[in-house]
């Protein structure tokens, strides 16, 4: 079969036209509403397919409660994963945990991940429990990261997942559209995150508020699975709704890959029954004629490495501009940059280096999956033997928990995606964002460097 006869627009034939054009947003919102179409800035009442939550399940939980009720309606609906402080830092975080454990256990969640496994975000894209034209709404803000593969996700509050517990609907606004175009493919050293920084930097962190941003052109095209995710993730830093890359065939032998281990663990005890066999079954795409708020196009022989300063992921320059900076420590993960690529990346550049004096570097895959095969090929090795330090798969440093957080006055050069001051736990200390090869040039220097014109 080949990908146009896969194509599905609200139950229309491939390449027919309604009479009103829909961008990706409205048609993934009229899908999960059971509407033939919505117009931008409606408001609908939504049944997502998936409902995520992770360390906040608790406070979740207890405001849930307060709808008097003992049995949520949809567990199988409900994703949680232990991500955010793992392994737990404090007694505090440890009996969040537990709570955690007694409420999967009692709902009868089967979709639970325990410590170790991973991020959220990279966790549900590996289980294959995210599929093209789904709707996912996640108390977590980057949950547009789920655009990478043609779905509508989006970050909701914890209120909100609470009475999506209850009821198993919610309403949205249907967001206006941005359409972003890249021409070309991307030069050797820059990356799905610098591109994402440019876009921030030209438009600002609010430039996509409450937006669906789709991407297209032939430089996404070329994109590898883990640059998609990259660039998706990093949309909820540009202040959007939701994101949209259209799948192709790479999206769908991965999502293929995902429902196969999920189904050879089944047969191992649990039984296949509502595993997806079709991945493309609910693919929704935009239509030709669709009408954008915005349209921006960039040519990808333009972009260079990019570098957002402190305190705002705005506040970006072109990685020559800070090159030199000290700093005392550089970190490679989260659920933007933690991922094999990344870790590949970091591998190439420290190979046969070792980490600077007075610097410290800090690696935590973004799953346990991402650290099985980056062990399998030599990425770990080559990290520990540069003076890497590798850490609990999770989010790590990332919003200051703990495993990273800086001393007063220390600079971090980092893969994740916000900067702001005392985000990593430290109010009196500079967070540089750029990608996982400056963060390891980095980290060998001493002081932010381009991994083109280290020693």
């Amino acid at each position: 079969m080949n990908q146009e006869s896969r194509l599905v627009q609200l139950g229309r034939p491939a390449g027919e036209q309604g009479p009103s054009p829909q961008t990706f947003a409205q048609k993934a919102l009229a899908r999960a509403a059971g509407l033939d179409k919505v117009e931008v800035g409606a408001v609908v009442d939504v049944r997502p397919d998936i409902v995520l939550s992770h360390d906040n399940t608790a406070a979740i939980r207890e405001i849930w409660l307060q709808f008097g009720q003992s049995k949520v309606l949809n567990p199988e609906k409900l994703a949680i994963t232990l991500d955010h402080a793992v392994p737990a830092p404090t007694t505090r975080h440890a009996q969040n945990h537990a709570e955690i454990r007694r409420f999967v256990e009692e709902q009868g969640v089967r979709h639970f991940f325990e410590v170790g496994r991973g991020i959220c975000h990279q966790v549900l894209s590996e289980e294959g429990l995210v599929l093209p034209g789904q709707l996912i709404l996640g108390a977590d803000s980057h949950t547009p990261h789920f655009g990478w593969l043609g779905a509508f996700g989006a970050g909701i509050g914890r209120s909100e997942v609470a009475a999506l517990w209850a009821t198993g609907e919610l309403w949205l606004r249907v967001p206006e559209s941005i359409h972003i175009i890249l021409d070309g493919e991307l030069p050797a050293g820059v990356t799905a995150k610098d591109f994402a920084l440019r876009i921030i930097g030209d438009w600002g962190a609010d430039g996509g508020l409450y937006a669906s941003v789709e991407f297209s052109g032939s430089g996404v095209e070329a994109m590898s699975i883990d640059s998609r995710m990259a660039l998706a993730n990093m949309m909820a830093e540009f202040g959007a709704k939701s994101s949209f890359i259209r799948p192709d065939d790479r999206t769908f032998a991965y999502l293929e890959s995902a429902l196969e281990r999920r189904r050879a663990r089944a047969m191992n005890g649990r039984g296949t029954d509502g595993i997806q066999t079709d991945v493309a079954h609910a693919l929704l795409l935009p239509d030709e004629n669709a009408v954008y708020h915005e349209t921006y196009r960039y040519s990808a022989d333009e972009l260079e490495p990019t570098v957002a300063c402190p305190h705002t992921v705005d506040n970006v320059s072109p990685l020559s501009a800070v090159a030199g900076i000290q700093v005392q420590q550089a970190f490679i993960g989260t659920c933007t940059n933690g991922r094999l690529e990344d870790l590949a990346a970091a591998a190439e550049v420290l190979q046969g280096r070792r980490v600077a004096s007075g610097t410290r570097l800090l690696v935590i895959p973004a799953s346990s999956l991402v650290l099985e095969e980056a062990m399998r090929l030599g990425y770990i090795q080559t990290l520990v033997a540069a003076g890497a330090s590798i850490g609990t798969p999770g989010c790590g440093p990332c919003m200051g928990n703990h495993m990273g957080v800086p001393a007063t006055g220390e600079v971090t050069i980092s893969s994740a995606n916000r900067n702001f001051r005392g985000r990593m736990g430290t109010t009196e200390a500079e967070i540089y964002l750029a990608n996982p090869a400056v963060v390891a040039a980095s980290a060998v220097a001493g002081r932010i460097a381009d991994p083109r014109s280290i020693a």
